[in-house]
């Protein structure tokens, strides 16, 4: 459906209105930029992560699951929100007005987020041109290898993208070495890379000065190696160490490796961020005037996103009773200092209290026998049970213990086991993809049911045995 010009018109002053309730209310988003679209293109973009990226199968298979989903009336997305400079918002051209104008308040909140929380001052802000470009490379790799030998590879690259390190994302604390520099404090091991910036530096100073600095970013791999230390983030230990990879296949581990860094945050603070647009959604329709009809249908809309689940933590409703209690208990000035620098784990230490969780009916359960049981009820245990489960963003935390096990050449990988087993047939059916990218046989130390146990992948064939 294609809205008529009366009804964009009408859009366009909704959001002038919207927009100008938030920045009075203390909000400051990005500049924003809406985009009116059909489902199949908003369900693509949701299957994709971005209106820009690379395809693969997988991003179809999504698709296909979620637009399945919407024809059942299972779920609907209304809107999705990039996280940009300025920042986009796509909406649903089957949206009823009163739909829209909550999702305007709503990205508003978002975006405010993106751009004030310290864990998004680390991501690129151009970020959809870059996937655009890294597609581009994608693209001409598949016309001169062949789209089945890149698309096999990109499944190994995905089948680990998330195991990287975010502390390794440091832009903000290069900014930082920036001033320090120019400051005239004692210069660091890069700072060759600084002067790169200046008019002043000749070509040849440029890439003496590269060489110089992937000497030294060689050594220090070469170090790390030697020492044997525990290395977090796999896929740049590949890219650093794997020696079957050729120069095609390691560009592209680095651009999953950077979409990962920045999708990251969005998985540190779904709670948080979800409940800051929340918040403001709610405030900022609350200041207009709505006829009977458009405030019950509000009310509708806003009562289906803080709906609780049956079998999981509803991110919008526990995130906004979290905020609204600290702007009770401690005032506007304190929430807008707490979405400068929380995220979801620090929000649960700080913030969430034992009348949250009984007001809400937050509990523990687990299987026994043939179902499932409320097994704790207290708050803390609760409260702790949910900080434990966004350790790293949700997934397990595997590091490389070894690239060289027993001077073979073979891959060491240990789970550093914090209570939650890994699925054990994702191991089985992952450990082959981590074989291809190294190229000899590849190990993994896990816990199962109280015990040690070495998984072992060699020839795409995975064994184990007990430690």
């Amino acid at each position: 459906m294609t809205l008529s010009s009366a009804e964009v018109g009408r859009l366009e002053t909704a959001i002038g209105r919207i927009t100008e309730t938030a920045l009075r209310l203390g909000l400051d988003p990005f500049p924003m930029r809406y985009e009116i679209t059909p489902v199949d293109v908003l369900y693509t973009i949701g299957a994709y992560g971005m209106p820009t990226r690379f395809s693969h199968w997988s991003f179809g298979k999504a698709f296909y699951r979620m637009k399945m989903q919407y024809d059942l009336g299972l779920s609907k997305i209304y809107e999705l929100v990039i996280n940009t400079n300025p920042c986009y918002a796509f909406l649903l051209d089957t949206n009823t007005p009163v739909q829209n104008e909550l999702i305007v308040a709503h990205v508003l909140g978002h975006s405010d987020f993106f751009k004030n929380n310290a864990y998004f001052g680390r991501t690129p802000r151009d970020m959809v041109d870059r996937m655009a470009a890294a597609a581009d490379r994608i693209r001409e790799y598949e016309r001169e290898f062949g789209t089945d030998v890149v698309e096999a590879f990109l499944d190994a690259a995905l089948a680990i993208q998330e195991h990287i390190d975010p502390s390794r994302f440091h832009a903000a604390a290069c900014g930082k070495r920036v001033e320090d520099r120019r400051a005239g404090k004692r210069p660091g091991p890069y700072d060759d890379l600084w002067a790169l910036d200046g008019d002043e530096v000749s070509g040849d100073e440029q890439e003496e000065a590269l060489r110089s600095v992937m000497r030294r970013i060689k050594e220090r791999a070469d170090e790390r190696r030697r020492r044997n230390r525990a290395e977090k983030d796999l896929l740049l230990f590949l890219m650093e160490h794997s020696p079957v990879l050729e120069d095609w296949q390691r560009d592209i581990l680095t651009i999953i490796r950077q979409e990962m860094l920045y999708f990251w945050p969005q998985l540190e603070t779904k709670m948080i961020n979800e409940g800051w647009a929340t918040f403001w959604h709610l405030r900022i329709m609350r200041e207009f005037d709505l006829d009977p009809g458009a405030s019950f249908e509000f009310a509708k809309l806003h009562a289906g996103v803080v709906a609780p689940s049956a079998v999981q933590i509803n991110p919008y409703a526990l995130g906004l009773a979290i905020l609204e209690d600290i702007e009770r208990r401690h005032g506007r000035e304190a929430l807008f200092e707490v979405r400068e620098v929380e995220c979801d784990q620090s929000l649960l230490r700080n913030y969430l209290t034992k009348e949250i969780v009984d007001r809400l009916d937050l509990y523990l359960y687990q299987r026994v026998g043939s179902e499932y049981r409320v097994v704790d009820k207290d708050w803390e245990a609760v409260r702790d049970r949910l900080i434990t489960a966004r350790n790293n963003g949700g997934f397990p935390y595997i590091v490389v213990a070894d690239g060289n096990c027993e001077g073979r050449g073979e891959l060491y990988l240990r789970h550093e086991f914090e209570g939650v087993e890994l699925d054990l047939k994702y191991v089985e059916k992952t450990l082959p993809y981590v074989l291809a990218l190294w190229g000899s046989p590849v190990h993994l130390e896990t816990v199962v049911d109280g015990l040690r146990v070495l998984f072992t992948c060699q020839d795409d064939k995975v064994t184990r045995r007990f430690l």
